[in-house]
């Protein structure tokens, strides 16, 4: 008997992928290469199903002789190791992201003299009809709320960033790269104070209280599906923190981060040029038992963020602060540092995965950016948070729009600046 291979994610299954299951099966045994839940959310979204139940229902279908995983988007590891005489495939990966791979099977397939066979797209199914069904479902608080823990476990690192309205999440939701075979977006929303306060055009001292806050939340899951991350600032006191994360919990964010400060709160990028006082290690600790105790699900994340490196208390300081967020619940830890060089952060996440490496590990390189996401990883980063890039870009583009506008007395001069009015209005669907 011949050997045939294909590779499925098997989180979309509709009738083109019976077809080419079904005609794949009539040329020899089938095995089918499942990707992992890992490629899959690097590839395309996150999963709806793990990779068990995919592998479970491919094999249920007639015609398939063995299920494998298949743990890259490459075909190359797997076709050296099982050697099929033919590869199937949907002929609509002739162009785009899948181009090289596509290239990838032709060549070594050629190396013992097997075939590539593709069969015409099945062009009667919406797939972006599907993905909508899927998104919207994904959107609900008990689907949502668990997503970042799985991210975390699922990929090397957790790209986030930034929104503090409805457009600027669609953004967010929406903004993809095809880049080296994959397709970069962002994997979650970091709800900032910082960037709230500004788009309601406040200062950034708590001073948006957390009934604002909410409604901000509620703009932004409205329009996407991605789990969410708030910025709780210090959570105030301990009586009212309990209670604002039964509320969040309840409304599907997955985490928020609170900084160890008390008083007046400051912009930690401040550092010590204006008076920042950070509360004590037992006080902080109470606030995240408090919180920990308060929760319904073991979903919801609680992390510490630990300003000792911008208040220049010495990393022995943040590293003993960390010990103790962790022993008294803490499901992750943040850490912050001013520097536009990362050593101290490098020198941080060395020291933190000697006695933590499965706490998960978050920083925000608004000031040492230069520092690539695999970097980060490397040294054990799991989450990366892009925390008022959004805002800090539309502010200038709008400034300059009106000054435009201002210098020719006339808009013609900015029409070329500006989204097209047909695109603003059907940016937003009306169903």
């Amino acid at each position: 008997m011949k050997t045939v291979y294909i590779a499925i994610s098997a989180d979309i299954l509709h009738h083109g992928h019976i077809n080419l299951i079904k005609k794949a099966s009539e040329y020899g045994n089938l095995i089918v290469g499942v990707l992992t839940d890992e490629v899959v959310a690097t590839y395309k979204r996150f999963p709806v199903l793990d990779y068990e139940q995919r592998t479970f229902i491919i094999k249920n279908i007639d015609g398939v002789s063995e299920v494998v995983p298949q743990d890259t988007l490459d075909y190359t590891t797997n076709l050296k190791k099982y050697m099929p005489d033919y590869v199937f495939h949907g002929d609509d990966w002739k162009e785009g992201v899948q181009s090289k791979i596509r290239q990838n099977v032709i060549d070594t397939l050629s190396e013992w003299g097997g075939e590539l066979i593709e069969i015409p797209y099945t062009e009667d199914v919406s797939i972006d009809q599907i993905n909508n069904i899927i998104k919207n479902a994904g959107s609900v608080p008990e689907s949502r709320r668990g997503k970042l823990k799985k991210l975390i476990s699922l990929k090397p690192i957790v790209r986030t960033m930034e929104a503090h309205n409805g457009l600027s999440a669609l953004v967010v939701e929406n903004a993809k790269v095809v880049k080296d075979e994959k397709i970069n977006s962002f994997d979650a929303i970091w709800i900032s104070s910082l960037t709230d306060s500004t788009a309601k055009g406040k200062p950034d001292i708590e001073l948006v209280d957390m009934t604002s806050r909410i409604n901000t939340i509620n703009e932004i899951m409205e329009v996407s599906s991605k789990p969410i991350i708030l910025d709780g600032d210090t959570g105030g006191l301990i009586e009212h923190f309990v209670f604002n994360i039964k509320t969040i919990e309840r409304m599907g964010v997955s985490a928020i981060i609170i900084e160890d400060k008390i008083g007046l709160k400051k912009n930690s990028l401040f550092g010590t040029d204006v008076v920042q006082t950070q509360d004590s290690i037992e006080n902080f600790c109470e606030k995240i038992k408090a919180g920990k105790k308060a929760l319904i699900t073991d979903e919801f994340m609680i992390i510490a963020r630990i300003e000792s490196l911008i208040l220049k208390q010495g990393m022995d300081d943040a590293i003993n602060r960390a010990k103790a967020y962790i022993g008294a619940g803490a499901d992750g830890i943040m850490i912050h540092s001013r520097e536009q060089d990362p050593d101290e952060i490098f020198e941080f996440c060395e020291k933190f995965n000697e006695f933590a490496p499965n706490v998960p590990l978050v920083v925000v390189p608004t000031s040492f950016n230069q520092v690539y996401e695999e970097e980060f990883a490397k040294k054990g980063v799991n989450i990366v948070i892009y925390a008022n890039h959004l805002i800090r870009s539309a502010y200038p583009s709008m400034m300059e729009t009106a000054t435009t506008i201002l210098e020719n007395e006339r808009c013609k001069e900015v029409d070329d600046n500006c989204l097209p009015i047909k695109e603003i209005l059907t940016l937003i669907p009306d169903e």
